[in-house]
């Protein structure tokens, strides 16, 4: 599925449309889900979505993606993850999952939110441990909220640059050495666009 595709699906299914997409992330949908929640914000701008019902159903449906994992993680076990491990690329993200989790203990289900990936790798390794649910949603859902209002808001500034942002923010995720120059390039991208905005209108 490509970013044309996610436009299309929203404009006919609405709501439901970011609901599923993001439900399905823990699955591997290929949209990152920075890029979902941020183009959720960017159609209530243009009224095809109203702002209230679309952040409601983008932060249901990211909390409920995540908490699959966290189910899958607890009640299948270890089988989970040694089935993740044999994927290679997999292994970096799961030894930093668990290198989280033994560094900062719950804490470290707020901090995988920023991390592509790791955000949904967490939930496996938290369940696997045998977390409560009850400790899992308390941090989780927490910043759920905290991490969808921030893309989603954004997503509203974003205009037409959704896709571009999104997809620096998933690329550089995992490497905070360069945050302060993804940023900068995000503010770029965003002042670029409305002084576009403003040459067409004079």
């Amino acid at each position: 599925m490509n970013y044309e595709w996610l436009l299309s699906l929203l404009e006919q299914f609405g709501y439901a449309a970011l609901f599923f997409a993001l439900w399905l992330g823990i699955v591997g949908m290929p949209i990152p889900d920075e890029v979902i929640v941020m183009t959720g914000g960017a159609v209530t701008v243009n009224a095809l979505l109203h702002p209230i019902p679309a952040f409601v159903l983008t932060y249901l449906g990211v909390v409920s993606g995540l908490s699959l994992g966290y189910v899958l993680g607890r009640y299948l076990g270890t089988p989970v993850l040694t089935r993740l491990r044999r994927k290679k690329k997999m292994e970096k993200y799961l030894h930093f999952s668990e290198t989280l989790v033994q560094k900062y203990g719950s804490f470290a289900i707020g901090i995988s939110y920023f991390f592509p990936i790791v955000r949904h790798v967490m939930p496996y390794v938290v369940g696997v441990h045998n977390m409560s649910f009850k400790r899992y949603a308390l941090f989780s859902y927490t910043t759920g909220l905290v991490w969808t209002f921030l893309f989603f808001t954004v997503g509203r500034y974003a205009g037409n640059h959704v896709e571009e942002i999104g997809m620096l923010l998933y690329e550089y995720g995992l490497r905070l050495l360069w945050l302060p120059f993804v940023l900068f390039a995000v503010w770029a991208i965003i002042r670029y666009s409305y002084k576009d905005k403003r040459l067409r209108r004079s």
